[in-house]
């Protein structure tokens, strides 16, 4: 009973985690591509994030079995604070964005953004080649961050396939609601989506870091339910602190 509660609740942080970091980077990769799409090329644009998902997907399947074949506390202790530099970063900024001390990622300002690049391009680039580019880069270098997180997460908890999976599963739910609401993006409660998986990578990190260093946490892998409460609650100390002392501080002029 001990060891089926232990996978489960290694198992749920890890699908949750690449989901939740999956789901973001492909809101992202996809208001590129509807924009590029509105304005330009739907055949070009598709075609273009077609190209990047396969290249990603082949990403996985070249590096992922290599991976497997370090020392699991070598590999988890890199691992470890990559994903501790990865977390620490989306929360910084998700923490920022919460207090209003940091802008709001906007889905609107990025489609503008990208309708404005395509309106302004040269003559001399045929239109499907700079829609297929477009939507190519966007979904490549988002996707990019979704597929460091599904390798070292997925090797280091011995469950790349499922980490894939879930990464996956993300990518069809976001082009399906994508499909439902095209433009209307910004009601995608992003930043939320990014404090979540900032405190599960923060917390993965911790975890993977400790076991690189040969820790052996109390609970064994229930443990990290623990630690992913403690992160939650200090990003939720942090959050309140912060708001308040950015109302004690007086308005400025612009």
């Amino acid at each position: 009973m001990v060891m089926a509660s232990a996978v489960s609740s290694n198992v749920v942080v890890l699908v949750g985690a690449v989901f939740l970091a999956s789901a973001v980077e492909m809101v992202e990769a996809l208001t590129i591509v509807v924009a590029v799409g509105y304005t330009q090329s739907w055949r070009s644009a598709l075609e273009g994030s077609a190209v990047a998902l396969l290249s990603l997907g082949a990403l996985v399947a070249l590096v992922g079995p290599a991976l497997v074949h370090f020392p699991i506390d070598v590999l988890r202790l890199i691992v470890g604070a990559v994903l501790l530099i990865f977390g620490m970063q989306w929360l910084r900024k998700a923490i920022l964005r919460s207090t209003g001390l940091k802008a709001k990622h906007d889905e609107d300002a990025i489609y503008q953004q990208t309708v404005a690049t395509l309106s302004t391009g040269t003559s001399s680039t045929p239109r499907d080649r700079m829609a297929f580019v477009l939507a190519f880069k966007g979904v490549f270098l988002e996707g990019l961050e979704v597929v460091i997180i599904v390798l070292t997460l997925g090797t280091s908890a011995r469950h790349l396939s499922l980490a894939a999976l879930a990464a996956l599963a993300a990518l069809v739910v976001v082009g399906v609601v994508g499909v439902i609401v095209a433009r209307q993006l910004s009601k995608v409660p992003e930043n939320a989506m990014k404090m979540t998986v900032g405190v599960l990578l923060v917390s993965y990190g911790t975890f993977f870091g400790g076991e690189g260093l040969k820790i052996r946490w109390p609970g064994g892998d229930t443990m990290l339910i623990v630690l992913v409460a403690i992160y939650a609650v200090v990003t939720w100390l942090f959050v309140a602190r912060l708001r308040v002392l950015a109302a004690s501080e007086p308005a400025v002029a612009p």
